[in-house]
């Protein structure tokens, strides 16, 4: 099958309306952070916080969130964070999880760009292995590709929204595309700061999505727009020192969010939705929040 790749409105040849529906996951993945620090910087975020995290505080943080996903009522399976491997904890990162039309559950595995970070991959594909998923990799071992932090599934749908420009790299969808069976509408990130587009866009619903405008190029804007009825827009100083859009709406009603981002949190009630906010403080000098502390999959 040929890859199905979008970069404008004039490339489209498919409506919202013609793609196959997707279940919405029943499992959130999450990396135990005992193992988590700042011991090097490979964002911007990094560079000013390296030895300064409260371990204890952390993990307080980290339970908060699993408690949060537990009351929702999804499984929240926990891998042990890897001695070496602090940034293991972000694990949206690793993996590209799928449910197929046919009921298979498989996974394709990321090449993550940064040294720092190659070895968590083998971590996360042992829980796949364990859990009888069907394992796949890209083509070439050339090409970066950082999961999830990227490749955003649109809730309900089988679209991905492809973030590429700092970790991932575009021509990566094309072997994405064909694996999966799923077409990728791709969004150039325009912001160091931003570089992973799970900074800068949240799917909330099928019609919904929470952004930072600031983040993409006129032709991602029109794409962003063409397919959700309603954007948000987190405000700028929320975004970058609190990665309002970091946020998770596992089951399009829920919000999880940094308690700080008040202003996208009033944003988000007044269009519907049930918001928690929570602190991820000590996720934030690591350049994460919500979003990137867990894997939404499917597992049943």
């Amino acid at each position: 099958m040929s890859p199905r790749v979008y970069t404008s409105l004039a490339s489209l040849d498919f409506g919202i309306d013609d793609l196959p529906a997707m279940p919405l996951p029943n499992t959130a993945l999450m990396v135990h952070p005992k193992a988590f620090d700042v011991i090097y910087s490979i964002n911007p975020h990094m560079q000013e916080h390296i030895g300064k995290v409260d371990r204890n505080l952390a993990v307080q943080q980290w339970e908060a969130i699993k408690n949060q996903y537990e009351k929702l009522g999804l499984d929240v399976p926990v891998i042990d964070g890897a001695a070496g491997l602090p940034d293991m904890v972000f694990c949206a990162n690793q993996s590209l999880p799928d449910l197929a039309q046919n009921g298979q559950k498989r996974v394709l595995m990321s090449n993550m760009r940064h040294q720092e970070r190659k070895a968590e991959v083998p971590h996360i594909r042992n829980w796949y292995e364990s859990q009888g998923f069907d394992i796949h990799e890209l083509s070439s071992t050339e090409n970066h590709f950082e999961g999830m932090g990227d490749a955003i599934w649109h809730l309900g749908k089988r679209l991905i929204w492809g973030g590429y420009g700092y970790r991932t790299e575009a021509k990566v969808y094309d072997d994405i595309s064909q694996k999966l069976d799923v077409p990728v509408i791709l969004l150039e990130l325009q912001h160091p700061s931003l570089y992973h587009l799970d900074t800068c866009l949240t799917v909330l619903t099928e019609k919904t999505v929470l952004i930072y405008p600031g983040a993409f190029t006129d032709d991602g804007l029109e794409l962003i727009h063409h397919f959700f009825e309603n954007v948000l827009e987190a405000k700028e100083e929320e975004t970058m020192h609190y990665l309002a859009c970091n946020a998770v709406c596992p089951d399009g009603k829920h919000v999880i969010i940094d308690e700080n981002c008040i202003n996208t949190i009033e944003l988000l009630t007044k269009a519907g939705f049930t918001v928690v906010g929570t602190d991820t403080s000590e996720y934030l000098k690591s350049g994460g929040s919500v979003f990137c502390m867990k894997l939404l999959l499917w597992n049943s």
